[in-house]
């Protein structure tokens, strides 16, 4: 029965400290969304120069004068071993010199950012080499991004679906599913499911991926396992306490780091190292690598995810041990009635 107290206004001290916690949650959620994208930079994006070393040495001299700190350059002595680099991801891209003029060799599919970064340095570089300012630098792109997506909006898009794939996933299996064994299977059995779906989607209907579709599918269900079940083994050792940290985790820092709509190496200062340690950085890059780059670069990702999958499997068994090991309290239907006495 309700009662006076119970209709009440809620006192004003209440409204002030739920309209102080309103403000830290958006507060929290503009940094974490909006300080990396207007804190990029290109710094330390490794990239290799081809041709002669006096040659080389003058490019080299030339990009750290215009962009100190922005690349990590490799020598290399000629066009096929430059294309060779960035085929297995070693580099962005490249700039070739073997010729004499400076050609741009880029990679849009492995960042559309750093790939206009480059011909912009082409572009400057061949206007001070050569005696018409107004020549432009030759540009060729050795790995490009599908013709039904050349922005790579399919793929930057496709990073947020994962990382809600993982979160949703955790919420509907600890809710609906009793079991630790039960909710492991349902986890994997959703990542397959959902990486045939999304990976079909990506490519078949938006055009967003090239490669093999099972390899495709590969890189998504194992960025939905690793998130989901980290977040069920938080969920199932600290109760509601470990699914709120292992859901902003995920969301509050493994996406905004996870530089997949541009690089990691255009994020501030180390957040796109530590977003690569995270699953939905490691998830983006795996896919990258295995739509455009026939699985090269990859060996990085896997071992990242495959950690974060493995330590979700232990925390959710320790989770259920414990839960076995609690005493079981009595409910209300297992207190002993007293036994009425027999009517005629």
């Amino acid at each position: 029965m309700a009662t006076a107290t119970d209709n009440a206004p809620s006192s004003w001290p209440t409204v002030g400290r739920a309209v102080a916690l309103l403000t830290v949650i958006i507060s929290v959620l503009l940094t974490a969304f909006s300080w990396p994208s207007v804190r990029s930079s290109v710094h330390d994006v490794p990239i290799a120069v081809a041709g002669p070393s006096a040659a080389t040495d003058q490019v080299r001299a030339a990009l750290e004068q215009r962009l100190p700190g922005a690349f990590d350059i490799s020598t290399v002595a000629d066009t096929a071993a430059a294309e060779q680099l960035i085929r297995d991801r070693e580099v962005y891209g490249a700039i070739d010199v073997s010729a004499g003029t400076p050609q741009v060799i880029t990679a849009t599919a492995a960042s559309a950012a750093i790939a206009q970064t480059l011909q912009n340095v082409g572009a400057a570089l061949s206007q001070s080499h050569a005696q018409d300012a107004g020549t432009p630098a030759a540009v060729r792109d050795l790995v490009a991004l599908p013709a039904d997506d050349p922005r790579g909006a399919g793929l930057a898009a496709g990073a947020l679906p994962l990382v809600l794939g993982g979160i949703l996933t955790a919420v509907l299996l600890t809710r609906l599913v009793r079991g630790t064994g039960r909710r492991i299977t349902g986890a994997l059995a959703f990542a397959v499911t959902g990486g045939l779906a999304m990976a079909a989607i990506l490519q078949f209907w938006l055009g967003s991926l090239d490669g093999s579709y099972l390899a495709n599918t590969g890189a998504i269900a194992l960025t939905i396992a690793a998130t989901s079940l980290t977040i069920l083994g938080l969920e199932s050792l600290l109760g509601y306490a470990g699914f709120g940290i292992g859901a902003a985790t995920m969301m509050l820092v493994g996406n905004p780091l996870s530089g997949t709509s541009t690089a990691p190496q255009m994020l501030p200062g180390w957040s796109g190292q530590l977003g690569q340690l995270l699953p939905p950085g490691a998830g983006g890059q795996l896919l990258r690598s295995t739509a455009f780059f026939d699985g090269h670069g990859a060996a990085h990702s896997i071992i990242v995810l495959s950690a974060w999958l493995a330590a979700g499997v232990v925390l959710c068994a320790i989770g259920g041990l414990r839960s076995r090991q609690r005493p079981a309290t009595p409910t209300a239907d297992a207190t002993v009635r007293p036994v009425e006495p027999a009517t005629a």
